[in-house]
C-alpha cells in the first residue's frame, strides 16, 4: 500500500473537489500516482452518473452574456437535482466557465460545447462528469442557444433561474438600454415567437382547433364558429408574441410600438429565453 501523506491528500482536494476521504481511497489505489488518482475519480464520476441518469435535473443555474463586440451572446442552462446545490458558488463557478467558453468559442450546438476544453487537463463534459462525482447529484448541460445581431442584450433575472438574449438591428446607448428592457420582458412573459408569422402553424391550428371547441361549447351560431377562433387566434398572438405583446412598463404600448418610439425602425430580430422556472 502507497504511503499517502496527508499534503497529498489535500493538494487533490483541492484540485479536484473530491470528498478527503475519496482523494485519500483515489491516492491509495492509484499507488501515490497523482494523475492516476484523478483518473480514478473522474470514473467514479461517470459511475455516479450512469447510477443517477433517472433522476429529474430540474434546479441550476442559467446564465447569459454576450462577447466584447456586442454582437454575439450565448445562454445556458447547467442543471442539477436540489436547490442548494444550485446556489452553490462552486457551481454557479462551474457554469459561468462554461458560458465563457462558449462565448469565446461560439460552438454550433450543445454537443460541440461539451466536447471544448473546460480547462487544460479536460472537456467540459469531462468537467461535468467529475463534479457528479464529487457532489453525487445529476448534473448536466441542459441547454445552449446563441444570438448574433447588430447589438444583443443578455439578461440574467435575479436567481439564476431564468436568462434571456435580444437581438436588435441597430447600435447605440437607446437601443442597449431599450434591449434591456425587452430582455426583461422576455423573461418575465415568456413569449413563444417574435411575431405572428414565426408562430409555426401547428400551433395556429391548435389554437383555432382550440376556439372553434369553445364557441361550440358556447352554443354558438355555426356561421360564426370560424370568425370566433380567428379572433381568439389574435388573442394568443396578442398575449404570446413578443412584437405583439404590452409593453410591462407602460401597458398602452405593445412591443413593438415601444420600440418604435425609441427609434422608428428599431426592432427585435431574435430572442432566446432559458428557465428553470
Amino acid at each position: 500500500m502507497a504511503n499517502v501523506t496527508a499534503a497529498e491528500v489535500n493538494k487533490l482536494r483541492k484540485q479536484t473537489g473530491a470528498g478527503m476521504m475519496d482523494c485519500k481511497k483515489a491516492l491509495v489505489e492509484a499507488e501515490g500516482d497523482f494523475d492516476k488518482a484523478i483518473e480514478i475519480l473522474r470514473k467514479k464520476g461517470q459511475k455516479v452518473a450512469e447510477k443517477r441518469s433517472d433522476r429529474d435535473a430540474n434546479e441550476g443555474a442559467v446564465l447569459a452574456a454576450t462577447d466584447g463586440s456586442g454582437k454575439f451572446g450565448a445562454v445556458i442552462s447547467l442543471n442539477c437535482e436540489t436547490d442548494f446545490v444550485a446556489k452553490n458558488d462552486d457551481f454557479v463557478a462551474t457554469a459561468q466557465t462554461i458560458l465563457n467558453v462558449a462565448i469565446e468559442n461560439k460552438p454550433a450546438s450543445l454537443e460541440e460545447l461539451k466536447g471544448l476544453k473546460f480547462n487544460d487537463s479536460m472537456t467540459i463534459e469531462e468537467k461535468i462528469t467529475e463534479e457528479v462525482g464529487k457532489i453525487g447529484e445529476k448534473i448536466e448541460l441542459g441547454e445552449y442557444e446563441t444570438v448574433e445581431a447588430d447589438t444583443v442584450i443578455a439578461y440574467i433575472h435575479p436567481g439564476n433561474k431564468t436568462a434571456t438574449l435580444v437581438g436588435l438591428n441597430k447600435e447605440g446607448e437607446a437601443v442597449a438600454s431599450a434591449g434591456k428592457n425587452v430582455a426583461m420582458q422576455v423573461a418575465a412573459m415568456a413569449p413563444v415567437a417574435l411575431d405572428q408569422e414565426s408562430v409555426s402553424d401547428e400551433i395556429k391550428e391548435r389554437e383555432l382547433e382550440i376556439g372553434r371547441e369553445q364557441a361550440k361549447k358556447e352554443g354558438k351560431p355555426e356561421q360564426i364558429i370560424d370568425k370566433i377562433a380567428e379572433g381568439k387566434l389574435h388573442k394568443y398572438y396578442k398575449e404570446n408574441t413578443l412584437l405583439n405583446q404590452q409593453f410591462f412598463v407602460d401597458n398602452k404600448l405593445d412591443v413593438k410600438g415601444y420600440l418604435k418610439s425609441v427609434d422608428g425602425d428599431l426592432t427585435v430580430t431574435d430572442f432566446k429565453r432559458s428557465s428553470l422556472v
